[in-house]
């Protein structure tokens, strides 16, 4: 069995300490242990980072360290500091807490934002443990804390290391760990849209009419289907409305279109035609509505990170059509699969700069009817992160909006 050790500074014992010092040894008490089990390493030691104006701890001299910063609120330096990883630097938020509860509500950006400047970076300072199950995810009620790693700050997941270890450890669903985007911000979106690529709606079946004296369709009513391939009793459809087209602003070819999800249904009779029964609708279903086998779902649970691969593209829609797409809006970006992304990139998005002419060039006074184009710089308008993925086209939730951000603007990987 692998031992480890644990080493506290007296200062827990203060009282602006005493919470977190609190929380930390219930966490060892109700495990009936004396020592710390898939925290750290046996050669590592933890303890509580003293004040600024005292001397580090050093009552242990082991050749690998973990630190965790002190609990209470402490003053930032002019310039924060930075965890180092991979060579490169990541700034700290200003504002990061030593310690951080976890709360039902909070979403894996919300958290990363609050250690992290650049959120994306959280795949390159979060400390995974191997010993506990599911090690990348996150529970309410998780102590998460600053650390030092031979050197390395990282962020580590303090209390839920332990509490998974435990026997008599809480037990909590999957469910309920925190997800990286807010759910209730994208169910709209999937009521809303998902992609119909061009050679994909050929290959799906159809409603051909409905059954009884009926021109739309609802929930508890049969409809009559076409096409696909053969399935068994019992199989169950998404209902899916052909949109707008979508085009690609590059070269202007139809990438696909946008599908608007009407309902679910079961079928109920193989054949031609094929008879599905209605189980859930949104909104009407009509002759023409496309069926795609499964029920359509988004997952929540990814990493923030900056994309493998270099990324150009554009924003090519809007889901609900508005001219104008600030924070928590669904976006459609021409880029996908073919080119690299993957769940949980996150992209710049940058405003592209105007086209002005300059009159007073060389200093000479201003000529109304000359002067030369000048194209000014693109700016940063906010940050996308992609969240479903096709071929060629991709969906992406707005993170954050620092200006208006609109259609046809440009993606770029973050900075």
């Amino acid at each position: 069995m692998i031992e480890y050790s644990v080493f506290m500074s007296p200062d827990i014992l203060r009282p602006k300490k005493a919470a977190s010092a609190l929380i930390f040894f219930l966490v060892i008490s109700l495990t009936g242990c004396s020592s710390v089990q898939g925290i750290i390493p046996a050669n590592s030691s933890i303890h509580q980072s003293d004040s600024p104006s005292r001397a580090p701890d050093n009552t242990t001299n082991s050749s690998s360290s973990i630190e965790i910063r002190g609990a209470a609120p402490q003053a930032k330096d002019p310039e924060p500091p930075v965890l180092l990883s991979s060579g490169r630097t990541v700034p700290l938020s200003t504002t990061a807490p030593d310690l951080y509860i976890v709360k039902k509500g909070d979403t894996l950006w919300d958290i990363a934002a609050t250690f992290l400047r650049d959120p994306w970076y959280w795949p390159e300072v979060w400390y995974v443990n191997p010993q506990i199950d599911n090690p990348h995810l996150i529970y309410p009620g998780d102590t998460l804390a600053l650390v030092t790693i031979d050197g390395r700050q990282r962020i580590m997941n303090v209390q839920g290391s332990t509490y998974r270890l435990s026997p008599q450890a809480r037990v909590m669903p999957l469910t309920e760990s925190i997800t990286s985007i807010p759910y209730e911000n994208i169910s709209s979106f999937l009521s809303q849209g998902l992609v119909l690529e061009k050679n994909e709606i050929t290959d799906l079946p159809y409603i051909l009419a409905t059954r009884g004296d009926h021109l739309v369709a609802a929930a508890g009513n049969e409809v009559y289907i076409r096409g696909g391939k053969p399935a068994p009793n019992g199989t169950r459809y998404s209902i899916v409305h052909v949109g707008e087209e979508l085009r690609d602003p590059d070269d202007n070819t139809l990438i696909g279109y946008h599908g608007i999800h009407v309902g679910e249904g079961s079928l109920s009779r193989g054949g031609d035609p094929a008879t599905v029964s209605l189980t859930a609708t949104n909104r009407e279903v009509v002759v023409g509505d496309r069926m795609i086998p499964g029920v359509l779902d988004v997952p929540l649970n990814f990493f923030p990170k900056a994309p493998d691969q270099p990324i150009a593209g554009q924003i090519i829609s809007v889901v609900d059509g508005v001219s104008l797409i600030g924070q928590y809006q669904v976006v459609v970006i021409n880029r996908g699969a073919r080119h690299g992304l993957l769940l949980g990139d996150v992209l710049t998005v940058l405003q592209t700069g105007p086209t002005v002419v300059d009159r007073y060039k060389n200093g000479s006074l201003p000529n109304m009817g000359r002067g030369e184009l000048v194209k000014l710089p693109d700016e940063a308008a906010g940050s996308i992160m992609v969240f479903k993925i096709y071929d060629r086209v991709s969906y992406a939730l707005v993170m954050e909006a620092t200006s208006d951000i609109h259609i046809f603007d440009l993606i770029r990987n973050p900075n």
